[in-house]
């Protein structure tokens, strides 16, 4: 059974900063890249697709709010991959989920997230 499982979120300053670790298990995890999506349902705003680890530990952001602020590692020994948050802001406030992607960088399993919350 694939499973992803977020942890780390919690309440921060403005400002502060906050890592959050993604374990994967029932899979080759060194076979899928590993993407960061968060979501405000709060504020109304969707799905936002933050960042994604390929296999090789490469990464690229696709959110430009986040980009020069948040940074993603991946260790495939530990199988897991961690979402470094510098900088944080109240626009930042959602709940941060792990997914892992196919080939195609479809999202195909996904975590059940963790709440981050930047107080202002």
């Amino acid at each position: 059974e694939v499973q992803l499982v977020e942890s780390g979120g919690g309440l921060v300053q403005a400002g502060g900063s906050l890592r959050l670790s993604c374990v994967a298990s029932g899979f080759t995890f060194s076979n899928y890249p590993i993407a960061w999506v968060r979501q405000a349902p709060a504020l109304g705003k969707g799905l936002e697709w933050i960042l994604t680890s390929r296999r090789d530990g490469s990464s690229t952001t696709y959110a430009d709010s986040v980009k020069g602020r948040f940074t993603i590692s991946r260790d495939n020994a530990k199988n897991t991959v961690d979402l470094l948050m510098n900088s944080l802001n109240a626009d930042d406030t959602a709940v941060y989920y792990c997914a892992r992607q196919n080939i195609w960088y479809e999202f195909d399993s996904w975590g059940q997230g963790t709440q981050v919350t930047v107080s202002s």
